[in-house]
């Protein structure tokens, strides 16, 4: 039996890259969307170009639609004067899908003589902090980041971020992992921003997070304003009625 190769169902589509040895930064939905909201927050801000995307059988039948016009649900942005690749998805991966897709996208990050990977992600806690914990695939990145983050001691980076960490280590690709404290499962800009601030002091970028701390207030806001319509709407409980039992 013929085994089918990554390839066949993972397919980059890029235009030439201008970049030398870029810093490639990935953000995929997860907990809190940090990936997510990092990303495109760095898109806007650092006024990247849409060079590419990603399709694969994989994926969900879906397009993704902004100001009317289609566009892939994964997709490639540029800055070629900074020298930065951002690769962003508005699904989510299903974990079949992870090997074959970080293969390939690790594969393709080699091919454009990448200079070194960042994954971005969130990690779930209840202490109500906004940390970023880091990790590292050899000894010189976590010297980077070491001063910069929260060490990650014991643990393990779940879904599409963890297996690219993990190509990239099988590789020896200099990679970092930043993930981004938040409370739970809701967007969590507060926690982006803690993300793209190590991102600035780690690579010496200057991106401004002014918008999306207005954001997370927002957010929170109307979290809070949404927790007191249910709380308000909710009906009592009626006490139960104990009967006694015959036998």
């Amino acid at each position: 039996m013929v085994q089918e190769s990554p390839e066949t169902f993972v397919k980059i589509i890029s235009e030439p890259l201008r970049s030398k040895n870029p810093i490639i930064i990935e953000g995929f939905p997860g907990i809190g969307l940090v990936g997510n909201i990092a990303c495109q927050h760095l898109i806007e801000e650092m006024g990247m170009k849409y060079v590419g995307s990603i399709d694969s059988k994989y994926f969900p039948p879906l397009a993704v639609l902004f100001n009317g016009i289609v566009y892939m649900p994964v997709r490639i942005y540029e800055a070629p004067k900074k020298d930065i690749i951002v690769v962003i998805s508005d699904i989510p991966i299903h974990p079949t899908a992870s090997y074959d897709l970080s293969k390939v996208l690790v594969d393709w990050m080699v091919s454009i003589q990448a200079k070194n990977i960042v994954s971005i992600a969130g990690i779930a806690t209840t202490t109500g902090m906004r940390r970023v914990f880091g990790g590292a695939t050899n000894n010189e990145m976590l010297e980077k980041i070491k001063d910069k983050t929260e060490i990650f001691q014991v643990g393990t980076i779940s879904g599409i971020s963890g297996s690219i960490m993990t190509d990239c280590f099988i590789r020896n690709i200099p990679a970092i992992s930043l993930l981004g404290e938040t409370p739970g499962p809701n967007p969590d800009p507060r926690a982006a921003v803690e993300v793209l601030t190590v991102l600035n002091n780690i690579f010496g970028l200057s991106i401004n997070t002014e918008k999306l701390m207005n954001q997370a207030e927002q957010i929170e806001l109307e979290l809070s304003k949404l927790a007191e319509q249910v709380k308000t709407t909710e009906a009592p409980m009626l006490p139960k009625k104990e009967f006694p039992m015959y036998g």
